[in-house]
C-alpha cells in the first residue's frame, strides 16, 4: 500500500485553514499523512502539528515522518481535547478532519472493510477495541441488525437482509467478507446501476461498530473549543449521514446566543461562535474521474470567533441528529 496515496480535496482543505507559518495545527485523521505531509510544507520552523489515528497501522506509518515539528497520537477523535492537554496545548489555529474509512484500510483485505475481495469479517478501525462485525453479526438479534442496516445503510432491503443473515448464520458461522457480500446479494433484488448490493450493509456494518457518528458528534464541540480566535476548522464527509451532523452543528455554532423572545437590537446582538466560511466544497469532475470515490465528499469550513465558548454546546450533542 501506498504512503503517497493522495486525499480527496487535499488543495482544497489545505487552503481552506488559511496556515500561518507558526501556528499550531491538528489533523485529526492521519491516515497515511497526505494532509499532515502538506501541513508541514506550509508551516516554518516554528510551527507545530498534532495528528490523531485510531488505526494502529497509520499511527505505524506516521513513524516515516522524521520532523521535530510534528507529533502523532494513537487516539480517537473524540479524545481530542484529552490529546492537546497531554500536548501542553491550550488552543489550534486550525484543525482538520477528514471523515469516513481511509483507502488503504479498504484495499487491504485483511482488515475486513470491503466486499471487493475476500478477508475476515473485522471492520474495525482499531483492531484492538471493540468487536468484529462477524463477532456482533453471530449473537445480535434480528431486529438489532435491521435497524442497523436500515439507519446506517440508509438499506431499503434492511429486513431481507437481516432475515438472510439470521438464517445463514444457523447454518455456518459468517466469518468472510465475501460470504457476507453473496448473503446480501441473494437478498437485494435490484440496485442502482453500477452499484454492488453489499455497499450499503458493509458500510452500515462499519459506521455502527466504530461508532463513527457518535465520534464527529464527540469531536466537533472539542474542536471549536480548542480553536484560538480566527482558527479555521475544516472538515470533509462522505456521506449524508455524517455531513448532516457537521452542518447542523456549525448552523448552531453560527447563531448567536441569544434567549428566545428576548428583545435585541442589532448593535445589542452577542457574537456567534463560529461562522462559515463559504459554501460547501465538492471535488471537480477530473477529480471524480481520477478518484471515483472523491465523488461524494463534502469539504465544510468554519472559522472561530472571539466570542466565548459556549458550554452548553457540550451538553447538547446530538449523535442521533442525523435520523431526523
Amino acid at each position: 500500500m501506498s504512503t503517497e496515496h493522495r486525499p480527496v480535496l487535499l488543495a482544497e482543505a489545505i487552503d481552506a485553514l488559511a496556515i500561518r507559518p507558526d501556528g499550531i495545527y491538528v489533523d485529526g485523521t492521519f491516515g497515511r499523512g497526505g494532509h499532515s505531509r502538506a501541513i508541514l510544507e506550509r508551516l516554518g520552523p516554528s510551527g507545530r502539528l498534532i495528528a490523531l489515528d485510531r488505526d494502529p497501522a497509520a499511527i505505524a506509518a506516521a513513524q516515516a515522518i522524521a520532523d521535530p515539528r510534528f507529533r502523532i497520537a494513537h487516539a480517537r477523535m473524540s479524545e481530542l481535547s484529552a490529546v492537546l492537554d497531554a500536548a501542553a496545548l491550550e488552543r489550534a489555529h486550525g484543525m482538520l478532519f477528514d471523515l469516513g474509512v481511509s483507502s488503504p484500510q479498504l484495499e487491504d483485505p485483511a482488515r475486513g472493510f470491503s466486499f471487493r475481495g475476500d478477508g475476515p469479517l473485522d471492520m474495525r478501525m482499531d483492531p484492538g477495541r471493540g468487536i468484529p462485525a462477524a463477532q456482533w453479526l453471530a449473537s445480535a438479534a434480528e431486529a438489532d441488525i435491521r435497524e442497523v442496516i436500515r439507519d446506517y445503510g440508509e438499506e431499503r432491503f434492511a429486513q431481507q437482509i437481516a432475515k438472510a443473515i439470521v438464517a445463514a448464520r444457523q447454518r455456518e458461522p459468517i466469518l468472510r467478507t465475501r460470504q457476507l457480500a453473496d448473503l446480501v446479494g441473494t437478498a437485494v433484488r435490484s440496485r442502482e446501476a453500477g452499484q454492488d448490493p453489499a455497499t450499503r450493509t458493509f458500510q452500515a456494518l462499519r459506521i455502527y461498530l466504530n461508532q463513527e457518528l457518535e465520534e464527529v458528534s464527540l469531536m466537533l464541540p472539542q474542536a471549536v473549543e480548542r480553536l484560538a480566535e480566527r482558527g479555521r476548522l475544516a472538515v470533509i464527509s462522505f456521506h449524508s449521514l455524517e455531513d448532516r451532523i457537521v452542518k447542523r452543528f456549525l448552523q448552531r455554532c453560527a447563531r448567536p446566543p441569544v434567549p428566545r423572545g428576548l428583545p435585541l437590537r442589532a448593535a445589542e446582538m452577542p457574537q456567534a461562535l463560529a461562522c462559515t466560511v463559504g459554501k460547501p466544497v465538492r471535488p471537480g469532475p477530473a477529480e471524480v474521474s481520477a478518484n471515483p470515490r472523491a465523488r461524494s465528499a463534502v469539504l465544510r469550513i468554519a472559522e472561530r470567533t472571539a466570542a466565548p465558548f459556549d458550554a452548553s454546546l457540550r451538553d447538547r450533542i446530538e449523535p442521533d441528529a442525523w435520523r431526523s
